[in-house]
């Protein structure tokens, strides 16, 4: 049940979060908490986060953008009619002066990423080329490449070829259920798996640290 209480569906501007039904905004905050903690990739920095306005009160909201913020993401509100969200408060007046204000705040927020989502496997002689960060729900086989301005997170096996940060951010990572790349490219840096690689049990993250390509076994 704990795994339901926030939903995640990835469209062409983000990621849209709706709840379970009945669930507590302590309960809300505190999965979400966990999962920004992690720091397993559950959410990629930069990534545009919508959720709900009609789901919280005004004070609510606040903390929630205020927690994605922190750890480098962007959270704005979205209402009914953008999505089938749970039924909830009734939106206050001061949700919908949100609304005609969002068009400023855009052009305040430069670094807001749209994140590409791929819901199958990318096969042999198949590319994702994107300036945004991508977030890939299968494998990537070998022939396969990915080619990120952001971060990647492949729910999966990745074997292809991995550049995350293609326009020079060092700050992107790429995470994989099994990580077995071909070959990984970070920013302006390259790391080549060895020849022989065994399957791990945890998912494993590429960052940059100290000038070179670091990989981590991390908590989903």
């Amino acid at each position: 049940m704990h795994d339901e209480i926030v939903k995640i569906k990835g469209g062409r501007k983000g990621l849209q979060l709706s709840f379970a039904e009945g669930a507590s905004f302590d309960d809300i905050w505190k999965h979400i908490e966990q999962k920004l903690e992690s720091g397993s990739g559950f959410f990629l920095r930069g990534t545009l986060v919508l959720v709900p306005r009609e789901r919280f009160l005004k004070e609510e909201l606040a903390r929630l953008q205020k927690l994605f913020h922190e750890h480098g993401l962007i959270c704005r509100t979205m209402g009914a009619e953008e999505t089938a969200a749970p039924e909830g408060k009734p939106a206050a007046p001061a949700a919908k002066k949100q609304k005609t204000a969002s068009p400023a705040a855009r052009k305040k927020d430069p670094q807001v990423q749209e994140m590409v989502v791929v819901n199958r496997t990318l096969r042999g002689g198949q590319e994702i080329r994107t300036a945004s960060s991508v977030l890939v729900c299968g494998n990537v086989n070998p022939g396969a490449q990915i080619i990120a301005g952001g971060s990647i997170d492949i729910r999966g096996t990745c074997r292809g070829l991995v550049h995350a940060g293609a326009s020079g951010d060092t700050d992107s990572f790429i995470i994989a259920d099994h990580l077995m790349p071909t070959q990984i490219r970070i920013a302006n840096l390259i790391a080549r798996s060895p020849d022989h690689m065994e399957m791990t049990e945890r998912a494993e993250r590429a960052s940059i640290k100290d000038g070179q390509i670091v990989i981590e076994p991390i908590e989903r």
